[in-house]
Protein backbone atom coordinates (compact mmCIF):
# COMPACT_ATOMS: atom_id res chain seq x y z
CA UNK A 1 0.00 0.00 0.00
CA UNK A 2 1.11 3.41 -0.60
CA UNK A 3 2.35 5.42 2.51
CA UNK A 4 0.80 8.84 1.13
CA UNK A 5 -2.72 7.35 0.19
CA UNK A 6 -6.24 7.44 2.51
CA UNK A 7 -7.08 3.90 3.14
CA UNK A 8 -10.97 3.44 3.84
CA UNK A 9 -11.47 0.65 6.55
CA UNK A 10 -14.54 -1.58 7.51
CA UNK A 11 -15.06 -3.61 10.53
CA UNK A 12 -17.28 -6.78 10.58
CA UNK A 13 -18.15 -7.10 14.51
CA UNK A 14 -17.42 -4.32 17.29
CA UNK A 15 -16.61 -6.55 20.17
CA UNK A 16 -13.72 -6.12 22.30
CA UNK A 17 -11.28 -6.09 19.51
CA UNK A 18 -13.35 -4.25 16.38
CA UNK A 19 -14.83 -1.49 18.99
CA UNK A 20 -11.26 -0.58 20.15
CA UNK A 21 -9.85 -0.34 16.52
CA UNK A 22 -12.72 1.71 15.81
CA UNK A 23 -12.12 4.06 18.03
CA UNK A 24 -8.39 4.53 17.31
CA UNK A 25 -9.09 5.13 13.82
CA UNK A 26 -12.04 7.89 14.57
CA UNK A 27 -9.85 9.57 16.65
CA UNK A 28 -7.12 9.96 13.24
CA UNK A 29 -4.32 8.20 15.52
CA UNK A 30 -3.21 5.97 12.31
CA UNK A 31 -2.18 8.04 9.81
CA UNK A 32 -3.57 7.18 6.31
CA UNK A 33 -6.47 5.26 7.30
CA UNK A 34 -10.24 6.25 8.36
CA UNK A 35 -13.43 4.07 9.38
CA UNK A 36 -15.89 4.08 6.65
CA UNK A 37 -18.12 1.49 7.41
CA UNK A 38 -19.51 -1.36 10.17
CA UNK A 39 -21.29 -4.23 10.49
CA UNK A 40 -22.69 -5.81 13.57
CA UNK A 41 -24.99 -8.51 14.45
CA UNK A 42 -26.90 -6.27 17.54
CA UNK A 43 -27.73 -3.04 15.57
CA UNK A 44 -28.97 -1.25 19.03
CA UNK A 45 -25.54 -2.18 20.55
CA UNK A 46 -23.52 -0.93 17.50
CA UNK A 47 -25.58 2.73 17.59
CA UNK A 48 -25.13 3.36 21.24
CA UNK A 49 -21.37 2.69 20.46
CA UNK A 50 -21.22 4.68 17.61
CA UNK A 51 -22.99 7.57 19.31
CA UNK A 52 -19.59 9.85 20.39
CA UNK A 53 -17.70 9.15 17.50
CA UNK A 54 -16.67 12.27 15.25
CA UNK A 55 -17.02 10.76 12.23
CA UNK A 56 -19.77 7.83 12.30
CA UNK A 57 -18.90 5.45 9.83
CA UNK A 58 -21.64 3.65 7.29
CA UNK A 59 -23.97 0.42 9.23
CA UNK A 60 -24.39 -1.71 6.28
CA UNK A 61 -24.68 -5.45 5.96
CA UNK A 62 -22.34 -7.62 5.91
CA UNK A 63 -22.56 -8.42 2.49
CA UNK A 64 -21.61 -5.06 1.23
CA UNK A 65 -18.31 -3.73 3.57
CA UNK A 66 -16.12 -4.80 0.44
CA UNK A 67 -17.84 -1.67 -1.78
CA UNK A 68 -17.18 0.58 0.90
CA UNK A 69 -13.67 -0.06 1.77
CA UNK A 70 -9.76 -0.94 0.60
CA UNK A 71 -9.43 -2.75 4.00
CA UNK A 72 -11.89 -5.26 5.73
CA UNK A 73 -11.10 -6.41 9.39
CA UNK A 74 -12.62 -9.59 10.62
CA UNK A 75 -13.91 -9.72 14.04
CA UNK A 76 -16.88 -11.22 14.15
CA UNK A 77 -18.09 -14.89 14.69
CA UNK A 78 -16.72 -17.92 12.84
CA UNK A 79 -20.35 -18.33 11.24
CA UNK A 80 -20.30 -15.31 9.25
CA UNK A 81 -16.49 -15.77 8.51
CA UNK A 82 -17.36 -16.67 4.51
CA UNK A 83 -19.08 -13.64 4.07
CA UNK A 84 -16.86 -11.48 5.26
CA UNK A 85 -14.03 -13.11 2.97
CA UNK A 86 -15.83 -12.88 0.06
CA UNK A 87 -17.24 -9.27 0.52
CA UNK A 88 -13.78 -8.35 1.12
CA UNK A 89 -11.90 -10.47 -1.78
CA UNK A 90 -14.46 -10.01 -4.60
CA UNK A 91 -14.05 -6.22 -4.17
CA UNK A 92 -10.35 -6.77 -4.08
CA UNK A 93 -9.95 -5.45 -0.67
CA UNK A 94 -7.10 -6.20 1.97
CA UNK A 95 -9.06 -8.32 4.39
CA UNK A 96 -7.62 -8.78 7.41
CA UNK A 97 -9.11 -12.40 9.63
CA UNK A 98 -9.41 -12.43 13.43
CA UNK A 99 -11.21 -15.95 13.04
CA UNK A 100 -7.91 -17.38 11.74
CA UNK A 101 -8.77 -20.94 12.93
CA UNK A 102 -11.26 -20.26 10.12
CA UNK A 103 -8.94 -19.57 7.25
CA UNK A 104 -7.49 -23.34 7.15
CA UNK A 105 -10.90 -24.04 6.42
CA UNK A 106 -10.97 -21.75 3.51
CA UNK A 107 -7.59 -21.93 1.83
CA UNK A 108 -8.96 -21.68 -1.68
CA UNK A 109 -9.71 -17.80 -0.06
CA UNK A 110 -5.73 -17.49 -0.96
CA UNK A 111 -6.41 -18.47 -4.66
CA UNK A 112 -9.08 -16.31 -4.91
CA UNK A 113 -7.41 -13.39 -3.32
CA UNK A 114 -4.78 -13.96 -5.85
CA UNK A 115 -7.55 -13.88 -8.67
CA UNK A 116 -9.21 -10.70 -7.48
CA UNK A 117 -5.49 -8.73 -6.58
CA UNK A 118 -6.32 -9.00 -3.08
CA UNK A 119 -4.55 -9.65 -0.13
CA UNK A 120 -5.28 -11.76 3.03
CA UNK A 121 -2.84 -10.17 5.59
CA UNK A 122 -3.39 -12.07 9.11
CA UNK A 123 -2.06 -9.83 12.14
CA UNK A 124 0.52 -11.60 15.11
CA UNK A 125 -2.28 -10.97 17.37
CA UNK A 126 -2.29 -12.08 20.99
CA UNK A 127 1.25 -14.20 20.07
CA UNK A 128 4.73 -13.14 19.44
CA UNK A 129 7.86 -13.97 17.40
CA UNK A 130 5.94 -14.78 13.85
CA UNK A 131 8.96 -12.99 12.22
CA UNK A 132 11.24 -16.18 13.85
CA UNK A 133 9.13 -18.36 12.81
CA UNK A 134 8.81 -16.81 9.01
CA UNK A 135 11.85 -17.27 9.25
CA UNK A 136 13.18 -20.64 9.88
CA UNK A 137 10.36 -21.70 7.85
CA UNK A 138 12.55 -20.88 4.91
CA UNK A 139 14.68 -23.76 5.79
CA UNK A 140 14.02 -27.22 7.45
CA UNK A 141 12.47 -27.06 10.66
CA UNK A 142 12.05 -30.18 12.91
CA UNK A 143 9.46 -29.24 15.15
CA UNK A 144 6.91 -26.21 16.38
CA UNK A 145 4.66 -26.67 19.69
CA UNK A 146 2.32 -24.05 21.00
CA UNK A 147 0.99 -24.89 24.61
CA UNK A 148 -1.69 -22.47 25.68
CA UNK A 149 -2.71 -22.12 29.13
CA UNK A 150 -5.92 -20.50 30.36
CA UNK A 151 -8.01 -19.87 32.72
CA UNK A 152 -11.09 -22.05 33.36
CA UNK A 153 -13.38 -18.99 32.47
CA UNK A 154 -11.21 -18.08 29.46
CA UNK A 155 -12.68 -21.69 27.65
CA UNK A 156 -15.92 -22.35 28.72
CA UNK A 157 -18.32 -22.66 25.75
CA UNK A 158 -15.40 -24.21 23.40
CA UNK A 159 -16.82 -26.80 21.20
CA UNK A 160 -14.01 -29.54 22.14
CA UNK A 161 -15.27 -29.35 26.02
CA UNK A 162 -18.77 -30.05 25.09
CA UNK A 163 -18.85 -32.46 22.92
CA UNK A 164 -16.48 -34.40 25.52
CA UNK A 165 -18.47 -33.52 28.44
CA UNK A 166 -15.19 -31.95 29.85
CA UNK A 167 -16.04 -29.54 32.87
CA UNK A 168 -12.66 -27.02 33.82
CA UNK A 169 -14.71 -24.93 36.26
CA UNK A 170 -14.21 -26.74 39.24
CA UNK A 171 -11.19 -27.65 39.02
CA UNK A 172 -8.54 -27.47 41.95
CA UNK A 173 -4.70 -27.60 39.50
CA UNK A 174 -3.80 -26.88 36.11
CA UNK A 175 -5.49 -29.65 33.26
CA UNK A 176 -4.27 -30.57 30.05
CA UNK A 177 -7.59 -30.69 28.18
CA UNK A 178 -6.08 -31.20 24.38
CA UNK A 179 -3.15 -32.54 22.75
CA UNK A 180 -3.34 -32.90 18.88
CA UNK A 181 -2.50 -30.94 15.75
CA UNK A 182 -3.50 -27.19 15.32
CA UNK A 183 -6.29 -27.87 12.96
CA UNK A 184 -7.90 -30.17 15.39
CA UNK A 185 -7.07 -27.17 17.94
CA UNK A 186 -8.68 -24.68 15.39
CA UNK A 187 -11.83 -26.72 15.10
CA UNK A 188 -11.88 -27.76 18.83
CA UNK A 189 -11.27 -23.94 19.92
CA UNK A 190 -12.31 -21.58 17.18
CA UNK A 191 -12.86 -18.82 19.92
CA UNK A 192 -9.67 -19.68 21.91
CA UNK A 193 -6.99 -20.49 20.13
CA UNK A 194 -6.46 -18.71 16.21
CA UNK A 195 -2.97 -17.73 17.61
CA UNK A 196 -2.87 -21.32 17.01
CA UNK A 197 -3.87 -21.52 13.08
CA UNK A 198 -1.56 -18.11 12.94
CA UNK A 199 1.72 -20.07 14.35
CA UNK A 200 0.48 -22.73 11.70
CA UNK A 201 0.38 -20.39 8.69
CA UNK A 202 3.84 -18.63 9.45
CA UNK A 203 5.45 -22.08 9.77
CA UNK A 204 4.76 -25.39 9.03
CA UNK A 205 1.68 -25.98 8.67
CA UNK A 206 -1.88 -27.16 10.45
CA UNK A 207 -1.05 -30.47 10.20
CA UNK A 208 2.57 -30.39 11.25
CA UNK A 209 1.93 -27.65 14.12
CA UNK A 210 1.37 -29.30 17.64
CA UNK A 211 -0.89 -27.87 20.19
CA UNK A 212 -1.75 -28.56 23.67
CA UNK A 213 -4.47 -26.44 25.80
CA UNK A 214 -4.23 -26.48 29.38
CA UNK A 215 -6.79 -24.84 31.76
CA UNK A 216 -5.33 -23.56 34.77
CA UNK A 217 -7.14 -22.20 37.60
CA UNK A 218 -3.89 -20.58 38.75
CA UNK A 219 -3.80 -18.54 36.27
CA UNK A 220 -5.36 -14.69 35.77
CA UNK A 221 -4.01 -14.25 31.90
CA UNK A 222 -3.61 -15.94 28.62
CA UNK A 223 -0.39 -17.74 28.33
CA UNK A 224 1.44 -18.75 25.50
CA UNK A 225 4.65 -20.73 24.60
CA UNK A 226 6.38 -21.23 21.41
CA UNK A 227 8.94 -24.01 20.85
CA UNK A 228 10.66 -24.29 17.54
CA UNK A 229 13.35 -26.82 16.80
CA UNK A 230 14.64 -26.47 12.94
CA UNK A 231 18.30 -26.44 11.44
CA UNK A 232 18.70 -22.33 11.52
CA UNK A 233 17.99 -21.59 15.24
CA UNK A 234 16.66 -23.31 18.57
CA UNK A 235 14.38 -21.25 20.69
CA UNK A 236 11.48 -20.99 22.99
CA UNK A 237 9.21 -18.01 23.44
CA UNK A 238 6.70 -17.39 25.94
CA UNK A 239 3.80 -13.86 26.24
CA UNK A 240 1.49 -13.67 29.11
CA UNK A 241 -1.33 -11.48 27.92
CA UNK A 242 -3.58 -9.52 30.26
CA UNK A 243 -7.34 -10.62 29.06
CA UNK A 244 -10.31 -7.97 27.89
CA UNK A 245 -13.56 -7.59 29.28
CA UNK A 246 -13.95 -10.72 26.85
CA UNK A 247 -12.15 -13.16 28.79
CA UNK A 248 -11.27 -15.36 25.47
CA UNK A 249 -9.32 -12.39 24.08
CA UNK A 250 -6.47 -10.81 25.29
CA UNK A 251 -5.86 -7.12 25.39
CA UNK A 252 -2.45 -6.95 22.73
CA UNK A 253 -5.00 -8.69 20.15
CA UNK A 254 -6.85 -5.45 19.20
CA UNK A 255 -3.27 -3.59 19.64
CA UNK A 256 -1.92 -5.69 17.17
CA UNK A 257 -4.25 -5.02 14.55
CA UNK A 258 -3.75 -1.57 15.16
CA UNK A 259 -0.12 -1.73 14.78
CA UNK A 260 -0.74 -3.98 11.88
CA UNK A 261 -2.89 -1.15 10.30
CA UNK A 262 -0.31 1.45 10.77
CA UNK A 263 2.44 -0.86 9.73
CA UNK A 264 0.60 -1.06 5.62
CA UNK A 265 1.30 2.49 4.87
CA UNK A 266 4.39 3.53 7.23
CA UNK A 267 7.55 4.94 5.08
CA UNK A 268 9.65 2.36 7.64
CA UNK A 269 8.78 -1.03 8.33
CA UNK A 270 10.47 -3.05 11.17
CA UNK A 271 10.35 -6.68 11.06
CA UNK A 272 10.40 -9.63 9.07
Amino acid sequence: MKSGANHRVAIAGLGAIGLKVARCLDAAEIPNMQLSAVAARDQAKLKRNLADFRKPPKILPLALLGKHADIVIECAPKAVFAEIANTAINNGCTFMPLSVGALLDNMELIDQARENGSTIYVPTGALLGLDAVKAVAEGDVTSITLTTRKPPTGLLGAPYLIDNDIDVENLSEAKRIFNGSARAAAKAFPANVNVAAALALAGIGADRTTVEVWADPAVNRNMHTIKVEADASNFTMSIENVPSETPATGKITALSVIASLRRMTSPLVVGT
